[in-house]
């Protein structure tokens, strides 16, 4: 794979995603997969004008053996050292940086219930210093290929073609092309644009429907907007989050979620796949629930806490995306959301209460967005898939037509 699209990778996500400013603290969390192309990010970073970079890697034998070997009172403990670390990421107001390289199939065998007993008691001592970094500093994700998740994705190559291909799918996704800044300066501007249109419909819910049998109807925060590839801190500096994305989210109001949704790709979740579930909603909450593989998982995922099993998201991206359009199933859900219309259960993202900025967290979960320990996107987006946006004098707006953009 030629150096040069790496490096260009690379100076997108230290300038489009991260947007690092002069002499501010960036921490970079990374799979051992590719340290060459951390190190690139990492010399982007101090380019555009970062004080100190700050690399932890990962790995995920590691964390099995962690969940494996742990007793359950250490792998529930937070540490002084991590709580240390967490306030100087938010008392510096550190830019984060995630390259991701996961193995879909990396924490098979793992004891899942063990695992998220462990993250349930670490929540309450993490939730507090996450709340007050919510929307000061910019962040941003994007992924790099990792062996066995180019196997995943190409399991008839080599292991070297494999993750040559997986390194063109990714740079073709991501926009690396002669000029990645400028296209995606150009995308961002046409994201922007059908968020604005959707945003003066005045929608007070969306319904959704599908011959899969999804029929589900989503109700909106009053004036909830639509938000989509770029965001901007409290202090107004601009980011994009995900490299790549498609979409243009809005959060639901909690509470109010009536029907059937089925899922459309399968959901890499905590290192497995869960595949072919459908979740049935009344008031809000999810009441019915089953998948056809990992259905263990699927039910330990929406019961970790009070609101995992109600939405924190609904995303609209055209089945026609250039995502969906390679015809790759990614395994990853990055990539895997961006290809068609998505739900997540869990918490949801304060961007869409207009003046979110000026609200403190209690006003924001009063206008009700979701609160949680996880955020996971599941994707729900079929070329027949319809989404009608009805106002809050019952007029009804055909936003999405045979799983694409209808206007």
């Amino acid at each position: 794979m030629k150096k040069t699209m790496k490096r260009k990778y690379a100076e997108l996500v230290a300038k489009m995603g991260a947007n690092v400013q002069k002499d501010q603290d960036v921490v970079v969390m990374a799979g051992l997969d590719q340290p060459d192309f951390v190190e690139m990010v990492a010399e982007e970073l101090y380019k555009a004008g970062a004080r100190k970079v700050h690399v932890k890697w990962n790995y995920q034998p590691i964390q099995k053996h962690h969940v494996k070997y742990q007793s359950i009172e250490t792998l529930s403990a937070v540490d002084s050292y991590e709580e240390e670390e967490l306030k100087f990421v938010q008392e510096k107001n550190c830019a984060r940086v995630s390259i991701i390289s996961p193995d879909p199939d990396g924490l098979k065998g793992i004891d899942v219930a063990k695992m998220m007993k462990g993250q349930q008691a670490k929540y309450p001592v993490l939730k507090p210093y996450r709340d007050k970094m919510d929307g000061m500093a910019q962040w941003t994700i994007a992924a790099v290929p990792s062996k066995a998740w180019a196997k995943k994705v190409f399991p008839n190559e080599r292991i070297g073609k494999a993750m040559e291909m997986l390194w063109e799918a990714i740079f073709k996704a991501a926009r690396v092309d002669d000029d990645p800044i400028k296209a995606w300066e150009a995308h961002n501007s046409d994201v922007q644009n059908r968020c604005e249109y959707l945003n003066g419909l005045g929608l007070a819910s969306l319904e959704y429907k599908a011959s899969n049998g999804t029929d589900l109807t989503v109700g909106l925060i009053d004036g909830g907007l639509f938000c989509g590839a770029v965001e901007y801190t409290k202090g107004g500096v601009s980011f994009n989050p995900n490299i790549p994305t498609e979409e243009c989210f809005i959060t639901p109001k909690k509470g109010i979620a009536e029907g059937i949704v089925y899922s459309t790709m399968p959901l890499s979740y905590q290192g497995a796949l869960i595949e072919n579930f459908y979740l049935k909603f009344e008031k809000g909450k999810v009441v019915e629930a089953h998948a056809e593989k990992n259905d263990e998982r699927l039910q330990k995922m929406i019961n970790m806490d009070e609101g995992a099993s109600m939405l924190g998201e609904c995303a609209l991206v055209p089945f026609d995306s250039p995502i969906n359009n390679t015809g790759l199933l990614f395994y990853n859900t990055l990539f895997d959301e961006n290809a068609s219309c998505h739900f997540a259960l869990g918490r949801g993202y304060s961007e869409s209460v207009p003046d979110h900025h000026n609200m403190t967290l209690e006003e924001i979960r009063a206008a009700g967005v979701n609160e949680s320990m996880i955020h996971v996107d599941f994707m729900i987006g079929t070329k027949d898939l319809s989404v009608v946006g009805i106002t809050k004098n019952g007029e009804r707006i055909q936003i999405f037509k045979d799983g694409n953009w209808a206007f």
